[in-house]
């Protein structure tokens, strides 16, 4: 049963028909990993702890450099070489003191990954390259929890949510080819500050859809945006037929 604090804090949510305390008692319960502190899961992290998910893990092995700080928003100057993850503990502390948060300050092996999405209701891939996204695409699999996945360059984004075991592709359905070492990267190509925060804070959205039962999930689905026209597509995309990560999940 909600506090009369907490039915005061998230009383906005509260008051959507399709949300009410239910759905905001879900969120209290649910206990979600973060995994990456940088430009998409700052805002992402932010989001759920403000919305009152009761608990969440953030995993980042990173520190904080100045470079991060045009985009970064739950870090500042003081942070500098500071643990991401310690850092955005902080962040979240005095944003909603309500919310648990554990610290993973380390760089996450697969072994690891695997523990940890075993004891969450559900992921956020906020990382910036492709065997932790991969990586973490088979332990969602085999912990059979959602996984919302987000990438951001220069004024382009791309969000999807993927869940097997409830319908629809697993990433490596979409994207096929493992091997890169690292994905199109905000250093080498640049990025427009509030575009990571848009992805982001679609990421926290959809988590918060998921956890809560509200609105419809991006399942199915692939989002792409090209912020510099303001230019949305949804994709439509399917199991991949054969999917080394999910064959065994399609009928």
């Amino acid at each position: 049963m909600l506090s009369d604090e907490q039915l005061l804090r998230y009383n906005r949510q509260i008051l959507l028909n399709d949300f009410d305390v239910a759905g905001q008692e879900a969120l209290l319960r649910a206990r979600v990993l973060v995994v990456g502190l940088g430009g998409l899961g700052c805002p992402a992290a932010m989001y759920l702890a403000a919305a009152g998910v009761g608990q969440l893990v953030l995993a980042d092995g990173d520190q904080v450099e100045l470079s991060n700080l045009q985009r970064q928003i739950a870090h500042g100057d003081a942070d500098i070489g500071r643990a991401k993850a310690e850092s955005v503990a902080a962040t979240l502390a005095a944003l909603n003191p309500g919310v648990q948060v554990e610290v993973v300050a380390r760089r996450l092996d697969e072994a690891a990954m695997n523990t940890l999405a075993a004891q969450v209701d559900l992921v956020l891939d906020s990382s910036d390259n492709y065997p932790t996204r991969f990586a973490l695409n088979r332990a969602c699999i085999a912990a059979g929890v959602p996984l919302v996945s987000a990438a951001a360059v220069r004024a382009e984004g791309q969000l999807a949510v993927y869940h097997p075991a409830a319908g629809g592709p697993c990433y490596r359905c979409v994207y096929p080819q493992e091997g890169e070492n690292t994905a199109q990267s905000c250093s080498e190509s640049g990025v427009l500050a509030p575009v990571v925060g848009v992805l982001g804070s679609l990421q926290a959205l959809e988590a918060l859809k998921l956890l809560a039962g509200f609105g419809e999930p991006l399942r199915g689905a692939l989002l792409v945006a090209d912020l510099r026209g303001q230019h949305w597509q949804r994709l439509a995309v399917r199991p991949r037929p054969g999917c080394p990560d999910c064959a065994h999940l399609q009928d």
